[in-house]
């Protein structure tokens, strides 16, 4: 009997106990009972010849071997469920799905995704929205755009789009706004910020490129996503802070400014791509996003 591999339903066990750190979470994630679990794991550290798990206090350990293992099982699982879907889907039919934040989907992709369907029919996009939850190597994803800063990851196909620039946004209906408009940046100090949990870096940010100690900033309401954030400062409650895409048609319409203008960041608005599922397509929404980003700059 060949040893090269062991059973099947032996490594899908230990892969979703190792991932999981628990016997009883894998059983109910496999549709199995506790017991049956448990025999696979047993069956496969007899195969291997080597113990996978120590206990430790009342719950499990992965040994060195059992490291290894779920490192390895961990990838080739995530492989497979991968190109199950991408078969199941047929690529040559199946939509690009591309994940970004929901304010970088509301805020500069829908009033441009006319035009995107427009100039490429044939990609047949869909957009999948989430605050730091998406990630493009998970089935179901093609791609990631999103605000990062490099190193890049080695397992990532990069397109750099745009530096990330932010700056000060505020709206004519607020209170001060034709006394803050005249005034130097360091005049923010006396304000209560607008701020948003998700991107807490980016007043400190932007304090530092102006010269402004970061400490002496002192904030006032706080929302959880950068979108009502940015919804906030249009309906004039306050002083926002944002990447310039995001309040690019804002800008042109009056209903916010930014007099302060805008300070560049080690970020990058950029596409991740999956090494494993670059094709045309991904090269394509590539190049059609920067010349979009590069018209909305010159406007």
């Amino acid at each position: 009997m060949s040893r090269d591999l062991p059973p099947l339903n032996a490594l899908r066990a230990f892969e979703a106990t190792a991932r999981l750190n628990s016997v009883s979470q894998a059983a109910e994630q496999l549709h199995v009972t506790h017991g049956a679990v448990s025999r696979q794991l047993k069956v496969l550290e007899e195969h291997l010849g080597v113990a996978l798990f120590m206990r430790d206090g009342r719950g499990l350990k992965l040994t060195d071997a059992g490291i290894r293992l779920r490192d390895a099982s961990s990838e080739a699982f995530d492989r497979l469920r991968s190109v199950c879907v991408e078969i199941s889907r047929g690529n040559a039919d199946a939509p690009f799905v591309l994940g970004c934040s929901g304010s970088l989907l509301a805020r500069w992709f829908i009033p441009r995704l006319g035009r995107l369907n427009a100039d490429l029919p044939n990609l047949r996009l869909h957009l999948s929205a989430g605050e730091g939850d998406l990630d493009p190597r998970r089935p179901g994803l093609d791609a990631l755009l999103i605000f990062a800063e490099p190193p890049w990851p080695a397992d990532m196909q990069v397109y750099e789009l745009a530096s990330e620039r932010i700056g000060p946004v505020l709206s004519p209906r607020f209170s001060r706004f034709d006394a803050l408009q005249a005034s130097p940046a360091r005049a923010l100090l006396d304000e209560p910020l607008l701020q948003t949990t998700s991107r807490l870096q980016a007043w400190p940010s932007w304090a530092l490129s102006n010269g402004i100690n970061p400490d002496a900033l002192h904030f006032g309401q706080g929302f959880e996503h950068l979108y009502y954030l940015l919804e906030a400062a249009v309906a004039g409650l306050g002083i926002a802070i944002a990447p310039e895409p995001l309040v690019a048609d804002d800008l042109n319409a009056g209903r916010l400014a930014a007099p302060w203008g805008f300070s560049e960041t080690p970020a990058q608005l950029a596409l991740w791509v999956p090494r494993r599922a670059v094709d045309g397509r991904a090269q394509q929404l590539a190049q059609w996003l920067k010349q979009e980003l590069e018209q909305s700059e010159r406007v």
